[in-house]
This record gives structure tokens, C-alpha cells and sequence, in this order.
């Protein structure tokens, strides 16, 4: 595992120093910032495979740094903090964080959910290749984490286009809503699982009026698809 870098953001230094000491111990190479500067520093120069990334923070919060990344990069985020209230939760999620562990944690259980989120990642990377998703007016591509409505990019979060492009790639299924934070957040969620109704409608708002060929359909009762129409 030593080509796997990991970069712990946490103003704790013993925390930091004991996450870099088992994560080294594992074959993993390791980066400590003590604050949100320093971290989205460092994340630009070691280009990490996975961040650790604690909430409250010196100079720039945990959110803040969470939102940066996800601007620019889809690797993998675990914010790890003592606010484990679902609002925290959900708010880390719709932010783009990939999963969330609250301290005081297991080593053990942080250290496979860290292989798990990474595995999940690569499986991502390898199952996208170049393939594009097309109907009429909109492209998308997983690969290049782009979308097109009637040719032109279109801003959007990774989790939302992530949403998308499963639903897409599985057109006129019904999902459910735990079916959706399995597959897309992949993990077992615990808590309110209103995030995907968030992420569907800022989808929803984007996707207005783009074709009338396809929608993106609630089944009342059950969950969302991505319709075809005829």
C-alpha cells in the first residue's frame, strides 16, 4: 500500500500524531496539517488518495476545507469529529464528504473504513473508464466528473453528478432512497436520509426544461428514477 497517500487534517496533535503512526504502521504514507490553510495546502502539493478531515478547526473549518476540495478533486474525504449529530452528518455529506466517523473512534473500525471508502473509489475509477452516458441534450461522464445539458458544461457537485449518473445508467429503475445512499454514498447510513431529496432537487433545478424525452421522476411511496420517455 506504500503508493497510497493519506493526509490527516486535525488540530489535535496527539490525534494526528497517532492516526500518521497506525496509518504508516499499515503501509500508508502519511501527511498532518493542524489547520484548514495548511491542509488545503498541503493537499494541493501531496495530492492525496484520501483526507481525514476534522470539523472544527483553526483559520478555515472542516466544511470549508471540504467544499474547496470537492471544487477542484472527487478523492475520497472521512471527516472525523466529536459532532456526531445527524444535522453534521447530513450537511458533511451534501458537502461531499464520503463518510463520517465520530471521536472517540476505533482504530480498528476508522482503518476499514478507510480501505473500504478507497476500494470503493478505485472501483469508481476503473467501472467509469471513458464511457459517456447520452440522451437527448445531456452527456455524462464519470470519468471526467462533467456534465453537458444541450452541449455546454455545467457546474455541479460530485455527489450530484455521481447521483446522476447512476440513476441515468440504470434508466426506468426505481430506487429507493437507502438503495441510493448504499449505492452512491456507499455505505450503510444512519440517520435521515433526506440528503438524497436535497441532491435530487438541485439536480431537479439544473435538468429544468433541458429535454422532454427523459426526467428524473419521484415514485411516491418509493423513491426516484431516471425515466425515459416515449
Amino acid at each position: 500500500m506504500s503508493d497510497i497517500k493519506i493526509l490527516i487534517v486535525d488540530d489535535d496533535p496527539n490525534i494526528s500524531e497517532l492516526l500518521k503512526m497506525h496509518f504508516e504502521s499499515e503501509g500508508y504514507s502519511v501527511k498532518t496539517a493542524a489547520d484548514g490553510n495548511e491542509g488545503i495546502a498541503l493537499f494541493k502539493m501531496f495530492e492525496p488518495d484520501l483526507v481525514l478531515l476534522d470539523i472544527m478547526l483553526p483559520k478555515k473549518d472542516g466544511w470549508a476545507v471540504c467544499r474547496e476540495i470537492r471544487e477542484t478533486s472527487s478523492k475520497p474525504i472521512i471527516m472525523v469529529t466529536a459532532k456526531g449529530e445527524v444535522f453534521d452528518k447530513v450537511l458533511g455529506l451534501e458537502l461531499g464528504a464520503d463518510d463520517f466517523v465520530v471521536k472517540p473512534f476505533d482504530m480498528k473500525e476508522l482503518s476499514a473504513r478507510v480501505k473500504a471508502v478507497l476500494r470503493r473509489s478505485r472501483l469508481h475509477t476503473r467501472d467509469a473508464d471513458d464511457e459517456v452516458i447520452k440522451f437527448e441534450n445531456i452527456e455524462i461522464s464519470l470519468q471526467k466528473y462533467e456534465l453537458k445539458l444541450k452541449g455546454k458544461s455545467v457546474d455541479i457537485p460530485p455527489k450530484e453528478l455521481e447521483l446522476l449518473y447512476f440513476l441515468a445508467s440504470n434508466c426506468n429503475r426505481v430506487f429507493t432512497r437507502d438503495q441510493l445512499l448504499d449505492k452512491v454514498w456507499g455505505f450503510d447510513y444512519l440517520g435521515d436520509s433526506r440528503t438524497v431529496d436535497v441532491h435530487v432537487k438541485r439536480l431537479r433545478e439544473k435538468l429544468e426544461g433541458v429535454s422532454d424525452k427523459w426526467l428524473l421522476k419521484t415514485v411516491w411511496g418509493v423513491g426516484y428514477k431516471f425515466e425515459l420517455l416515449n
